[in-house]
């Protein structure tokens, strides 16, 4: 009988007719083999006598079990007490499988669980909640941000207001001596495109190709600039394109607050002329200097500013997209931006 031998080996004869005997009569009882231990139960008076008789002829606990009727059989699994005379440990059984109700299904398992059984979820039934299809909602207009002055006066009313064109404006800066940078300078960078452009691109300063050509945006930022253009359906000529400095500032620095003020009246006055419908300021000193103001460019960027009523745009410049691909991204987003308000504005 194997391990079933030993462990009744270890018990007296009384004990195992308890159990013994408990577990024949929930066999016979069914009609099917008991295959758990249950709760023991006093033997009989006829089951204890017959054991007394057995157990005077012989000591072996197999013949009393054959005398009392009850010889151990293979199929029951009896487990063993923690000690001699304390009663079984209580049954312990399998839960059946999960079974899914009608309003579950698995859809809400992870991806990844593949195996074993199916993780069940509860899904809400049509009468509890109908499904609704939805449409995405279309994203509203970007936040106003700084507003400089009004479209109701003139951008600048000074003694540049009797200059009426971009020619005379390229004269006069041609022969500016207001700030010192006309000493270092090659070339005087007025700008250039076209008068009637309905979109202005406003840059910080010249760099050396600009400074050598006299003409603003035309090294690696500047054919950078023209493929941004491209792909908003815009052609350099059809644009104008300038910079707050109309001189180069030396081996490229940033400009000096003293500069900017000199210059700044060239930049008002060919707005003036110019009257577009959009301006995108491309860098941190082009946007500072027209929206009055020392917020930084990703603070300044994702607006809608109003220059004088014209929309202005902030973005990163081409030069910084050269260092940083990074914000080429954010760049596209924002002169995508200025592109639907051109269009708006020509529908308008």
């Amino acid at each position: 009988m194997g391990e079933r031998e030993l462990i009744l080996d270890g018990m007296s004869i009384e004990e195992v007719m308890r159990i013994v005997g408990a577990a024949a009569a929930a066999a016979k009882d069914t009609g099917v083999p008991s295959r758990r231990s249950v709760e023991p139960r006093e033997p009989s008076s006829t089951t204890t006598a017959q054991a007394d008789d057995a157990s005077a002829d012989s000591s072996d606990w197999r013949a009393v079990l054959r005398a009392a009727g009850n010889a151990p059989s293979r199929t029951p699994t009896l487990s063993r007490p923690d000690a001699p005379g304390s009663p079984p440990s209580p049954p312990s059984q399998s839960p059946p499988p999960p079974q899914a109700p009608d309003n579950l299904d698995d859809m809400g398992a992870p991806e990844d669980a593949v195996a074993g059984p199916p993780a069940y979820v509860m899904r809400p039934t049509p009468q509890a909640m109908p499904r609704v299809k939805t449409t995405p909602v279309p994203a509203g207009d970007p936040p106003t941000g700084i507003v400089v002055g009004t479209s109701s006066r003139e951008l600048f009313g000074g003694p540049l207001s009797g200059i009426t064109t971009l020619d005379q404006l390229a004269e006069l800066i041609a022969t500016c001596t207001k700030c010192p940078l006309y000493k270092t300078a090659t070339k005087p960078v007025p700008g250039q495109g076209s008068p009637s452009a309905e979109l202005v691109c406003v840059g910080e300063a010249p760099g050396e190709n600009e400074d050598k050509q006299g003409l603003a945006f035309v090294g690696q930022a500047g054919q950078l600039l023209t493929k941004i253009l491209a792909a908003i359906n815009l052609r350099r000529e059809d644009v104008f394109i300038c910079n707050v400095l109309k001189h180069r500032p030396p081996g490229n620095r940033n400009p000096m607050p003293q500069e900017v003020e000199a210059c700044s009246p060239y930049l008002v006055r060919q707005l003036e002329v110019i009257r577009p419908k959009v301006i995108v300021a491309f860098g941190t000193f082009a946007a500072q200097t027209l929206l009055e103001t020392k917020l930084s460019i990703g603070k300044l960027r994702g607006s809608v500013h109003k220059y004088y009523g014209i929309p202005l745009i902030v973005t990163y410049h081409p030069a910084a997209l050269l260092r940083n691909p990074a914000w080429k991204r954010p760049t596209w987003e924002d002169v995508q931006l200025a592109r639907r308000i051109l269009d708006r504005a020509a529908g308008a």
